[in-house]
């Protein structure tokens, strides 16, 4: 018996009916050999750790555009956080945590530089609009790889599309990446706003900070332990009344102080206009495009390639392709 189907016999004695077990997976969109070492979905979690766009999500932004500080969160630790929630709740249900972690970890691999003002200015331009959740499954489908995608698992590809938007993963694992990703930003969120002295501890109303804690640490496991509980033997991932609608005020709060809040989102409408000169520039010559992109634009259109290219970027490619297109060179004379 291989280490890969120890695990498997392991998964189907100790993980609850509700699990969804590796051996059980409904496959990849092409067959491929199984490993001997890892499951399925434990070689999902390296193919997205290894691809390149996992890497650059170190260096896109989560909330503040450019934050001078070393400690403020980006996409990347962003992604990590989302990852460590997910699997202790996982952990808690006895579902299965490298499905969890999967999930997780390519939830975001399509989001846009700039934050959710990169993400918005594409939905404005792109005819049919731009998902963030649907460029992650295109990202794993199509564009990793050199164009031959990362052929992930059904599971770990539906839960990377369901993380937001109307549909809802079937997978228990799926729900866990969902309900995660919220505790993690609006958490986050708030640490580095007080960081960057856009919110003090005592703007949070109490009647918030009375059900979930007074403290980063206090309102996630609170959280944590709240899905956990709310969850136990039942066949979706749910919080109690009190806190999902404690979370929800707390997720309102966070709207009105800091996501519209003009000292924290001052510069968006820069980078706004950044992305919509680039997505210009691209369109009208096309040629500069990298070559891994000519092949999209050949299949599938002009317009599809530049949104591609320009999803990809990180805050500071982006910047550089537009003082690139746009700034003209240094020059001295001798």
């Amino acid at each position: 018996m291989t280490l890969r189907e120890q695990t498997e016999e392991r998964e189907r004695q100790t993980l609850s009916p509700f699990a969804s077990l590796s051996s059980a997976s409904q496959g990849r969109l092409r067959p491929i050999t199984p490993c001997e070492i890892r499951t399925c979905y434990q070689r999902d979690v390296d193919r997205i750790v290894h691809s390149k766009s996992f890497r650059r999500l170190m260096h896109k932004t989560q909330v503040f555009l450019q934050p001078e500080g070393d400690h403020y969160r980006t996409r990347m630790t962003h992604t990590l956080e989302v990852a460590r929630i997910s699997r202790t709740i996982a952990r808690g249900l006895s579902l299965n945590e490298d499905l969890t972690e999967a999930i997780a970890l390519g939830h975001d691999l399509g989001h846009t530089p700039f934050g959710h003002a990169g993400e918005r200015v594409l939905n404005q331009i792109m005819a049919g609009g731009f998902r963030h959740n649907e460029q992650s499954l295109r990202v794993v489908d199509r564009l990793e790889n050199g164009g031959d995608g990362l052929n992930l698992c059904y599971e770990v590809r539906r839960g990377i599309l369901c993380h937001t938007g109307p549909d809802r993963a079937e997978t228990l694992e799926g729900q866990i990446v969902r309900l995660a990703d919220k505790i993690a930003y609006i958490n986050h969120d708030i640490d580095d706003a007080m960081r960057g002295g856009i919110i003090y501890p005592l703007d949070i109303p109490l009647d918030i900070s009375q059900v979930l804690g007074f403290d980063h640490g206090g309102r996630i496991n609170t959280l944590v332990k709240d899905v956990i509980e709310a969850s136990q033997g039942k066949r979706e991932i749910c919080q109690s009344p009190a806190c999902g609608s404690a979370m929800t005020r707390l997720r309102n709060f966070m709207f009105e102080a800091v996501y519209r809040n003009p000292r924290a989102k001052g510069e968006e409408s820069k980078a706004q206009d950044m992305i919509a000169r680039l997505f210009e520039y691209y369109q009208k010559d096309p040629d500069k495009l990298p070559p891994d992109y000519q092949d999209i634009r050949m299949r599938e259109g002009v317009d599809r390639a530049v949104c591609d290219y320009i999803a990809g970027m990180t805050d500071k490619y982006a910047v550089e392709k537009y003082c690139e297109a746009f700034i003209p060179l240094a020059w001295s004379v001798k």
